[in-house]
């Protein structure tokens, strides 16, 4: 990179520029929802009923109201009349459902000031469906009436909205507040500005990378959240660390060339260790079926390989071109900050500070004095934290999750409150190769079950037949899950087939799906974590620590989580409404996020202590002196990456405000409790055991293993890790 900086720097540039150009195209060509296992039974029955019936759901409901009129009167009935056939000769519209065609009860408010119309689509691709309802939404309003529409394709129109606007508030709001901490941390423009410049380069490259995926593959649009979200902040964490080396190298007397060969031999391996742990945690959420899983696990994966490889190329290009002069544009703060915020190490100030001095090894050795006394208590704090989440009850998502004001959740929750129907969300059930007899008979079995306040047919071709299912409350509550099961099991008439769909059993399904993976995701991402940490260290049971470490941190945050979303706790604060359930997909997606990060903080953490270790063969001193050279360090990045993430804690889409939250607490709890705490107190009582392998697994790491040491850039020739005789002695 030093020799090939200029050709390196200038690759990056055109990245920038196809990505600006090119890549931020992205939000127009990816698809909305995704939340659908395709095998799944309810899914079948949609594409056999679209298939069979044609298009027999409301991919909009408009809703009209009138506080003075009712639904009978003139001044109500002729504009929304007019309004709706004129709707019926679009070419997009299919068909028009209204109280005045039908004189359905179900459509019409109890109060009989407001009735809502079912309109059917032409087109059923998701993507054209949102596009037409763009184009239609100003047909639907009626003159001297009050019009809300709401339904599949509006909601998916509104969460998508919500999630570009969601994203922009997010830059908006973090790129600030990141650049004035990045000065304050570095004491210098020049300096502070490098972690923006890969930061920016992540984000445009995953762009042009999800983008290029979208030419082969199905990506949901959601994947613009965690691309914006991992790349950044892992792109600032590594350039943070790399930096910071880099400036500590040269504050040791190293010239330019010297100090990037030995910044990238360990701060540069560290981060490649961290990078691939981090994509393989996300890798794994393309297990799943579901579209907005894989998408979230490809979007991460281009954020932060991309972020990775920005890290290790375009910056010590950078970082050779700028040499000595990284440290320019110096800011002087305020005496009384420099005393609280005394960064005397060489990733604030250039200076290498005294072994075994400053408040870290403090620290370090206050938690080493006394190992058992910290584990049970920080273990104790976090078993405190961690315990609601064993009372999580698990429902899918519904029109919630958008703000109170947004016109989709509006109506869903008027008609929930409002109609003698209750929802717009009724179970169907398609029956095929039964007689008319057969299927009545089966109807009455279907209204004999619990919960069901209604069958009605709704639509026939053949001995294929559709009944509508009603119940009471929400399409995600326990009694249309309930319905959906006990209809399931119903013996189908001799002969015939029957397939249970609709919403409520689309979410039964999902979670269905999601439970069934659940165990094989855990092990790609422990197996991972768990080989790439032995090629790193070459141990045994800190990797094994490790996984535990990131449970227990993943488990507090999780408890909180519950405590807040499914509780209800700091609603109005935060502005959300609790649904009483979590949302299955978040806390799946949170797993393959934060596993992510509590690894990336733990390879920073144990690469130090492991150079350490190298030098010394002291266990307590390693351990003293890691803590002290990474507390700082990885304070300053969980502190930048908590900004990051708050921007998308203040979004309107509330499973975004949950990640956000959620991603939050892990990471203090992760940078504090874990890593300055429990990691030390682990490690004291491990003693030399933290570094043991067996001897075939030692001769292993000692050929392929991902040492973390400066090379000695004088002797080309000689070990590349520059090990000293002390590691024999290690294992």
């Amino acid at each position: 990179m030093v020799r090939l900086r200029w050709a390196v720097l200038a690759a990056g540039m055109v990245l920038v520029a196809v990505g600006a150009a090119w890549g931020t195209g992205v939000f127009g060509s990816l698809t909305g929802g995704g939340f659908d296992d395709s095998a799944s039974e309810s899914s079948r029955a949609d594409q056999r009923i679209r298939a069979e019936l044609g298009n027999q759901g409301a991919d909009l409901v408009v809703l009209y109201s009138s506080d003075t009129a009712t639904v009978d009167q003139p001044a109500f009935r002729d504009p929304v009349t007019a309004t709706l056939d004129r709707l019926r000769q679009r070419p997009e519209v299919a068909r028009v459902t209204s109280w005045y065609d039908t004189q359905a009860p179900a459509l019409l408010a109890n109060d009989r000031h407001s009735t809502y119309a079912a309109v059917q689509l032409r087109v059923t691709d998701p993507d054209e469906m949102t596009d037409v309802y763009d184009e239609l939404r100003p047909a639907l309003d009626a003159p001297g009436v009050t019009t809300q529409a709401g339904g599949t394709v509006p909601f998916l129109a509104e969460a998508n909205a919500q999630t570009t606007e969601d994203i922009t508030r997010a830059e908006t709001l973090s790129l600030p507040i990141l650049l004035v901490l990045l000065i304050l941390i570095f004491r210098g423009l020049v300096a502070a500005a490098t972690p923006l410049l890969v930061g920016g380069l992540a984000i445009l490259g995953a762009f042009v990378a999800v983008r290029l995926l979208g030419l082969v593959t199905d990506v949901s649009v959601f994947a613009i959240n965690i691309i914006t979200l991992i790349g950044l902040g892992m792109a600032v964490d590594y350039a943070l660390f790399i930096v910071s080396r880099f400036r500590e190298e040269l504050a040791n007397g190293h010239p330019t060339a010297r100090a990037i060969q030995r910044t990238m031999g360990t701060a540069g391996r560290t981060v490649m260790v961290s990078g691939l742990t981090i994509a393989t945690a996300m890798a794994s959420l393309l297990i799943f079926p579901q579209v907005f899983l894989r998408s979230m696990g490809l979007g991460g994966i281009a954020a932060v390989l991309v972020a990775m490889l920005a890290s290790l190329t375009v910056l010590p290009a950078l970082l050779a071109v700028l040499g000595p002069r990284i440290n320019a544009l110096a800011v002087r703060l305020p005496r009384r900050w420099r005393r609280a915020d005394p960064a005397r190490s060489a990733a604030t100030t250039g200076t290498t500070p005294a072994a075994g001095s400053g408040g870290w090894a403090r620290l370090a050795r206050s938690v080493m004095r006394r190992p058992v006394l910290y584990l049970v208590g920080v273990v104790a704090v976090l078993a405190l934290l961690a315990a609601p989440f064993f009372r999580m009850e698990a429902g899918g998502f519904d029109e919630r999750v958008l703000p109170a004001d947004a016109p989709p959740r509006m109506v869903a929750e008027r008609i929930e409150s409002e109609f003698p129907g209750g929802s717009i969300a009724p179970i169907e059930v398609l029956v095929s190769g039964a007689a008319a007899a057969d299927v009545q008979r089966f109807a009455d079995e279907v209204t004999r079950v619990a919960g069901v306040t209604g069958v009605q047919p709704t639509a026939n071709r053949g001995d294929v037949t559709l009944l509508s299912v009603t119940y009471p409350g929400e399409p995600t509550g326990p009694v249309a899950e309930s319905v959906v099961r006990l209809i399931r099991d119903i013996p189908a008439p001799a002969g015939a087939e029957v397939l249970v769909g609709g919403r409520p059993a689309a979410d039964l399904d999902m979670l269905d799906s999601l439970t069934s993976r659940l165990p094989w995701m855990a092990l790609i991402m422990a197996s991972a974590t768990l080989v790439l940490l032995f090629l790193a260290f070459g141990s045994v049971l800190l990797p094994i620590k490790a996984v535990l470490m990131n449970l227990v941190s993943i488990g507090a945050s999780f408890g909180v989580v519950v405590w807040i979303f499914q509780d209800g706790h700091f609603a109005d604060w935060l502005g959300f409404t609790s649904t009483g359930f979590i949302e299955p997909s978040n806390p799946i997606l949170m797993l393959a996020v934060l596993f992510g990060l509590a690894t990336d903080y733990e390879v920073f953490l144990l690469s130090r202590i492991r150079e350490e270790w190298d030098a010394t063969g002291d266990n307590t001193a390693s351990v003293t002196a890691g803590l002290q050279h990474t507390g700082r360090i990885i304070t300053a990045a969980a502190l930048l990456l908590i900004v990051v993430v708050a921007g998308f804690a203040t979004g309107g889409v509330v499973f975004i405000k949950l990640i956000g939250i959620g991603m939050i607490v892990a990471i203090v709890v992760d940078a504090t409790l874990v890593r300055a705490l429990l990691v030390p107190a682990t490690m004291r009582l491990l003693g030399r055991w933290n570094w043991w392998a067996p001897g075939p697994l030692t001769k292993v790491y000692r050929r392929y293993g991902i040492r973390e040491s400066a090379p000695d850039s004088e002797d080309p020739g000689g070990d590349p890790a520059g090990r000293k005789p002390v590691e024999a002695a290690a294992h």
